[in-house]
């Protein structure tokens, strides 16, 4: 089941456009679908983002990027402050302070060791690991969060937490180059998912829990 929310006052669209031919569109869409994250593709997307690490807080720390993991905080998760919550794809950290102002627990993980040495090491601790095979137990994580990143829909499934949530944002909506709607994020999921979802700031965003059986 889809829910689409009103959106939140002064959301803005982004004025540049990565449409679905741009490569990490590409990448974004075949994981979504299942595809595997072969070492070739890891290493080019390593490779791409160790050349921004240096840049990205600089060019990317704005309050209308974040604005809408703020709101999916606020109005699309249920989740309490001490749930488990494990951000991957964390960057230099632009997300993990929010959600360490949130949450009680936060661990940032990321595959790229360049962007993690940018991130404030006073957030909480910060994992180097791979997201398509997660170093983290069967239903151990309450909060899973991916800020501009991909999706692995089976893995997802696997760590999350029986009455777990996911949290999508796309800091640029549709121009963000990683990005799935609403609608996409729900059918590639395995099982039954309620997806609730809206616009924040310049960004989407997007909470998906499983439907009680």
């Amino acid at each position: 089941m889809l829910t689409e929310l009103p959106e939140a006052p002064g959301t803005t669209r982004a004025r540049t456009f990565a449409g679905p031919e741009h490569p990490m569109r590409v990448i974004t869409n075949q994981l979504a679908a299942g595809a595997e994250f072969t070492p070739e593709i890891a290493g080019q997307v390593v490779e791409l983002f160790s050349s921004m690490a240096a840049e990205w807080t600089a060019n990317h720390d704005k309050p209308e990027k974040v604005a809408p993991l703020r709101d999916a905080l606020e109005r699309g998760l249920r989740a309490s402050r001490d749930a488990r919550c494990l951000e991957i794809g964390s960057g230099t950290g632009l997300g993990t302070r929010v959600l360490s102002g949130h949450f009680d627990r936060v661990v940032a993980l990321d595959r790229t060791m360049a962007m993690l040495i940018e991130a404030p090491p006073e957030l909480g601790p910060r994992m180097h690991g791979d997201a398509s095979r997660l170093p983290v137990a069967d239903g151990s994580i309450d909060v899973l969060v991916h800020l501009n990143m991909f999706l692995f829909p089976a893995e997802v499934d696997r760590v999350l937490a029986p009455s777990g949530e996911l949290i999508w944002v796309n800091t640029s909506g549709e121009s963000t180059p990683i990005h799935l709607t609403a609608e996409a994020i729900h059918d590639a999921l395995p099982g039954e998912w309620t997806v609730t979802h809206s616009r924040a700031g310049t960004g989407t965003w997007a909470v998906a829990t499983r439907t009680p059986t």
